[in-house]
């Protein structure tokens, strides 16, 4: 198992997130919420997450951050968040394939 700091790259090159990093971020409700919504492909404000998950905007700010340094999701202009394209699901399939696992937002919270 490689759990170091360098991210792995898939047989076409794209490089997986960090293991260690995905499954701490992956171990919190709200940010569940944020990759279901951000997985729709629409880049969205901290002020936006903040309301899908329920959260103060500190506290968004605190679970985007996390789910960016894991490679989750990348912040763009304006301050927008959003999931790499690489890691889009494919539309109609709420599956996002993030080369460690598999995540079906669709189930649950």
């Amino acid at each position: 198992m490689n759990l170091t700091t360098e991210p792995l790259k898939t047989p076409i090159g794209t490089p997986l997130p960090n293991l260690e990093l995905l499954a701490s971020a992956l171990g919190h409700t709200t940010r569940w919420k944020m990759l279901k919504e951000l997985s729709a492909g629409e880049p969205r404000t901290i002020d936006e997450m903040a309301k899908v998950a329920g959260c103060s905007y500190d506290n968004a700010s605190k679970h985007l951050a996390m789910l960016r340094r894991a490679g989750l999701v990348v912040q763009g202009r304006g301050r927008l968040y959003q999931v790499p394209k690489q890691y889009l699901p494919t539309p109609g399939q709420p599956v996002v394939d993030f080369g460690h696992c598999l995540l079906r937002l669709d189930a649950g919270g």
